[in-house]
């Protein structure tokens, strides 16, 4: 084999593993924050089993749209818990439209040091919510601040953690006829939550 002809299959080879690293880059990244925490991006547990602490945090909540006529806000502004406390919050939104969207919200915790001990037992992120024209609906975050932040000297100054979401809309949904998995306005039925 010429050496042209060698060095033509090995550039293809690279190409071809540069355009499958590219396809496979968001799912890999999206991976690398959960487990870490990078970039702001919480845990998840299925549990909260944690000791808690004396020490408190307070938890506040912001809310966006992007490019959706929907209105979204906490249903609180803040609360404080004790590490290891679990938390129940809830998150409130409205579709002004006339007609059914889904839409789904992305997250991140601030300060990004704090992310990974930011736990979450129960969310809507990441799922696609439909919403039906002027409906409201209530969506619960459960969560928990892991005592082992308590550990950590480097987050001793950590007394106030942000909570923001993200909504934007699916433009095609993987089941455009799902029902919303969040409670109705009025219908709400918190899960158990260990003090």
């Amino acid at each position: 084999m010429s050496a042209n002809r060698k060095t033509l299959f090995v550039l293809i080879g690279i190409g071809l593993a540069m355009l499958a690293l590219g396809f496979a880059s968001k799912p890999l990244y999206d991976t690398f924050c959960k487990v870490t925490g990078y970039g702001g991006t919480t845990r998840y547990a299925e549990d909260n089993l944690s000791e808690v602490l004396d020490r408190t945090v307070r938890v506040s909540f912001d809310a966006n749209v992007t490019d959706l006529p929907w209105d979204f806000a906490p249903e609180q502004r803040s609360m404080t818990v004790q590490l290891g406390q679990t938390g129940l919050a809830y998150y409130k939104v409205k579709n002004n439209s006339d007609k059914p969207m889904v839409g789904t919200a992305t997250f991140n915790v601030t300060p990004i040091k704090s992310a990974p001990y930011f736990i979450k037992t129960e969310c809507f992120c990441f799922t696609e919510q439909r919403v039906e024209p002027g409906q409201e609906i209530s969506m619960p975050v459960l969560y928990f601040v892991d005592p082992q932040l308590d550990d950590e000297k480097r987050l001793d100054d950590v007394t106030h953690i942000t909570l923001s979401y993200t909504f934007f809309e699916v433009e095609n949904p993987t089941d455009p006829q799902a029902i919303s998995s969040v409670t109705p306005e009025g219908a709400r039925k918190a899960p158990d939550a260990t003090p």
